[in-house]
């Protein structure tokens, strides 16, 4: 019996400690549980700090190169010469011999467009006169990222001169002819007009180069029973005078002779810029005749 007491104990005894370890593990788990909890936090919301930062400057930089700036091709030609100086004292002498000089057309900017006429009174008394005038006008055009490239303007003017001067209201015996050799492209107009001073003969030659245009008018008439001049030699003189003058505006920009070449922002030329600029006979050449008959000259005063 006293045997069988002691094992009692014993057991007791060795259950308790059993109890008493079990509790000690537990509560050292318990207290390491926090520690963990705390660093695995912190890692997580470091690692997603990290990955916010890098979005945002990927959707940044993703931003800026989805809306890049509009961009269009810069214009050739950055100046004109003066109207009044494009053509030879020579050719002046040919077309207009008469003439003593050049009358400026008023501009509100000489960079982007200018004109100048020469009005020549050959009179002869009761033997009639000839009378002879001509005008060059220039157009420059700046590229533009709403309307595009100055060269695309010009020519968009050019053609649209083109077609004013085959159009001209009475115009009788109209002919038209491309110009080689003259700028990027050319085109001669020519056609007779009849009017209460005599019959005139009026010869028109657009010309474009790169991102300016250029018009030349030139027309002639007998005068009190003097004969009418011969058209084709009219022709001949403004075809001739034209690729003067688009040289001219080459060798100002510092290219070439102007036969011709491949061919920011400020605005196209202004509203006033975008009138063609010339304008009729002076008053002394008026006393022989009227204002010139083509439209394309009546149109520029």
């Amino acid at each position: 019996m006293q045997r069988a007491a002691e094992r009692d104990q014993r057991d007791r005894r060795d259950e308790r400690e059993q109890r008493v370890k079990g509790l000690r593990r537990f509560l050292v788990c318990a207290a390491a549980v926090p520690v963990m909890l705390i660093a695995t936090g912190c890692s997580s919301d470091s690692g997603s700090d990290d990955g916010a930062g890098d979005g945002a400057q990927t959707s940044s930089s993703a931003s800026a190169s989805a809306s890049p700036s509009p961009t269009v091709q810069a214009a050739v030609y950055k100046s004109l010469p003066q109207p009044c100086k494009v053509l030879s004292k020579k050719t002046l002498e040919d077309l207009v011999p008469k003439a003593k000089s050049g009358k400026a057309g008023s501009s509100d900017d000489a960079s982007t467009r200018g004109s100048c006429s020469w009005s020549s009174l050959d009179n002869n008394g009761v033997k009639g006169s000839q009378f002879r005038w001509l005008n060059v006008s220039l157009l420059r055009f700046e590229s533009d990222v709403t309307r595009g490239s100055g060269e695309k303007l010009a020519q968009e003017y050019y053609e649209t001169q083109v077609q004013d001067a085959r159009s001209v209201s009475g115009a009788k015996n109209t002919k038209s002819e491309p110009v080689a050799g003259v700028g990027d492209e050319a085109t001669a107009v020519r056609y007779d007009l009849k009017k209460k001073e005599g019959s005139f003969k009026q010869e028109t030659v657009v010309a474009r180069v790169e991102n300016v245009v250029v018009m030349l008018d030139y027309n002639g008439a007998g005068l009190a029973g003097e004969k009418t001049p011969n058209a084709d030699t009219l022709n001949k003189l403004a075809q001739k005078a034209a690729k003067e003058a688009v040289a001219s505006v080459t060798k100002a920009n510092g290219t070439g002779s102007g036969s011709g070449s491949a061919g920011t922002p400020s605005s196209t030329p202004s509203k006033s810029a975008s009138k063609t600029p010339s304008k009729s006979p002076s008053a002394d050449a008026s006393k022989a005749a009227s204002s010139s008959p083509s439209k394309s000259a009546s149109k520029k005063s």
